[in-house]
């Protein structure tokens, strides 16, 4: 090939069968798996939610929802009907603790791979500040929920946090407290946090 020319050749694609003769054969337990895992994970959630999930056609995503629809229970979330675990139900339903459970998360936790991202932060204009195209910051969870954002620079002498919170009904004491931790993990000498 001579760089500079129009190449003859142009790409083809096909499918996997007509490329080999064969088709690829499903593990449909597995794939049960796969929809209980994210259902126990990420429920309440659709099939679309999942299938964005997943990174599969809505096709392949009904199919394999549609295997394990009699262990769901469909309940309404933000108006739309979406389904969680029947196993998962006494967990959901149970009265919540009456302490709030504060955390820090990494700007790529898991628990933010929620493709319904209205259940972790329900203002939708906030949403762009959690979920960034480059570097997502840390999250602030108060009881599931998105209060804040978090970001951390390391400097000569140490570690310097900034908290952005969107609410004014955190624990400072408790905040301070995980900042500690984290700064230890990082085994980084905490300087400052400051408190936006």
């Amino acid at each position: 090939m001579v760089f500079g020319q129009r190449s003859e050749i142009s790409p083809s694609f096909t499918s996997y069968h007509n490329w080999t003769g064969h088709s690829i054969k499903t593990d449909e337990e597995a794939e049960k798996k796969l929809v209980r895992k994210y259902l126990h994970c990420y429920g309440p959630a659709t099939v679309d939610t999942f299938a964005g999930w997943v990174g599969c056609s809505g096709k392949q995503a009904r199919r394999m929802w549609q295997s394990v629809l009699d262990e769901m229970e469909p309940v309404m979330v933000f108006g739309k009907k979406a389904f969680f675990l029947s196993e998962d139900k006494e967990q959901l339903i149970s009265p919540p603790d009456a302490t709030k459970k504060l955390c820090l998360l990494g700007g790529h936790d898991p628990y933010l791979d929620q493709r319904d991202r209205l259940v972790l932060q329900p203002d939708k204009m906030l949403h762009k500040e959690i979920w960034k195209m480059v570097t997502n910051p840390g999250v602030i969870l108060c009881d599931g929920e998105i209060i804040g954002i978090w970001t951390a620079k390391k400097k000569e002498k140490g570690l310097e946090m900034k908290m952005t919170f969107w609410t004014d009904t955190y624990d400072k004491q408790k905040i301070s407290k995980l900042v500690e931790e984290y700064a230890g993990f990082r085994a980084q000498k905490l300087i400052s946090i400051n408190y936006v």
